[in-house]
């Protein structure tokens, strides 16, 4: 089985565009080993149209990984490729995977205008034309005049897209479908049809549009020696596409590459259709776990926790699911806001990494805090889990979902992890103890809450039971004492 496995998500949209990320990372690279962190996702290394200043989710050069001098800068906002290259080799080094954020669905920041016959349609009801078919100056030929062809002489036009938001003539924002063009089908069904999401919407469609995704991938996998993937807003692709790219990636490289898409959906079906369609190529983040949590932090006491996982991915198709709490998206000040509060982080994240369900990432923005939106690091609270997940979560498991301010579960441990086992109770209310089973071999032994809040030990009756308590608003996990 060896250790369980922890992903941190190691950025936040708001980080200072200083290109020192890279560098910051290879230097804590031993660090996040020791705090028990397995694999690293790391933001999109490329070029964006803000040069920069750009997070990177405005893609303009996908080949430009901080190498040319392009929309204003050599680095990205993270930094050079030689940094970003050093960095991925000092997680290797420590035996670290390294996750690339992959982003496929649009381009930005185009080098000429194209006049293009275009519909335009309701942004609220995508399926609606209105108005008459014009011409418009649309922002769609790419031809990375600072890369001069190297790596890659693909350039693109009007024909590899099939929609833009912009008509540079009349200066109009609006949705703008190009004629002969159809919305890709098989994409989420928001808003009548959620293929468009900004800039210039790739046309999947095209054929050299799929084979060039697929050349540069295969060219992006082996420069850079990654173990995975994080697909961004895979709701607005054909939701067939990555099974054949991911596939095709897995044989260029051959070995097993992780993938996790990120589709911002509450209904959990709607994602396991979604896992289905790609014949369980790739996992997803478990949004609607996510949205638990936001809704449990916000209700501040009146909600029941015996549906927790109600509803959640890690409940239907635990294998598939990636775990989080909050991430970039989710973060104050951004469009898909739904931060969890801080009084409930520490009992969240005991959900993600103490149990056996799913594959939990920490996020950067909780591990060494927000300054901009004012939020304080939670390392020391996340320290003490992830050493517990690192070292006692495991064995089997058993729950005690039976009241509605007060949950509970344990784990057994295992003999390959010497001295795991644990147990764990959560309170959003006034707190409670939970008589629970966590095994005859810890018959007369004595448990401490590695937590530090509570403050009485208590010990294992001679069939494994033990009464273990936890105090107002929090969470307390019991280990063996010799191991707190």
């Amino acid at each position: 089985m060896g250790m369980n496995g922890t992903m941190m998500q190691y950025f936040q949209w708001d980080l200072p565009a200083d290109a020192s990320l890279w560098k910051a990372l290879a230097e804590d690279a031993a660090k996040l080993k020791t705090a028990g962190v397995t694999a690293v996702w790391l933001p999109p290394a490329y070029k964006g149209a803000q040069g920069k200043e750009d997070v990177g989710y405005g893609v303009y050069d996908l080949y430009d990984l901080g190498e040319f001098n392009q929309k204003g800068s050599v680095p990205t906002k993270y930094g050079t490729k030689a940094e970003y290259l050093a960095a991925i080799k000092a997680l290797h080094d420590k035996k670290i995977q390294v996750y690339a954020d992959i982003v496929l669905n649009h381009r930005i920041g185009a080098d000429e205008v194209e006049q293009v016959s275009a519909e335009e349609f309701n942004a609220n009801s995508r399926n609606q034309m209105v108005g008459d078919s014009k011409t418009i100056g649309a922002w769609t030929k790419f031809t990375f005049p600072g890369r001069k062809g190297k790596y890659s002489d693909f350039t693109w036009n009007w024909t590899h897209f099939d929609g833009i938001d912009w008509d540079q003539d009349r200066a109009v924002k609006s949705i703008f479908k190009f004629a002969g063009k159809d919305w890709d089908r098989e994409v989420d069904s928001e808003l009548g049809n959620y293929d468009y999401l900004m800039g210039a919407d790739l046309d999947f469609n095209n054929p050299e549009v799929t084979e060039e995704l697929t050349r540069w991938g295969k060219w992006y996998t082996e420069q850079t020696g990654i173990d995975g993937y994080r697909l961004d807003a895979v709701k607005h692709i054909n939701k067939y596409f990555y099974k054949d790219w991911l596939r095709a990636m897995k044989e260029d490289v051959e070995k097993d590459l992780f993938a996790v898409g990120e589709y911002w959906h509450w209904d959990v079906n709607v994602l396991q259709d979604y896992i289905n369609a790609n014949e369980s190529e790739l996992s997803l983040f478990d949004v609607p776990l996510h949205f638990n949590f936001h809704n449990c932090s916000k209700a501040h006491g009146n909600y029941d926790l015996r549906t927790i996982l109600d509803g959640t991915l890690a409940k239907v198709n635990p294998m598939k699911a990636v775990t989080f709490v909050d991430n970039h998206d989710s973060q104050p000040g951004q469009s898909l806001e739904s931060w969890v509060e801080d009084w409930f982080k520490p009992m969240a994240y005991a959900i993600i990494l103490l149990r056996q369900e799913g594959y939990p990432c920490v996020f950067y923005g909780d591990y060494k805090g927000i300054p901009t939106a004012k939020i304080k690091s939670k390392k020391r609270e996340l320290d003490k889990l992830m050493k517990l997940r690192k070292n006692q979560a495991y064995g089997a498991q058993h729950d005690y979902f039976d009241d509605p301010n007060c949950i509970g579960w344990t784990r057994e441990g295992d003999e390959e992890h010497k001295n795991s086992g644990m147990a764990v109770v959560i309170s959003d209310g006034t707190g409670g103890t939970k008589h629970m089973y966590i095994g005859k071999q810890f018959a007369g032994c004595h448990f401490a809450d590695a937590m530090g809040n509570a403050k009485y030990n208590i010990k294992i009756d001679e069939e494994g039971f033990g009464d273990f308590y936890v105090n107002r608003d929090a969470v307390a996990v019991w280990v063996h004492k010799e191991n707190k």
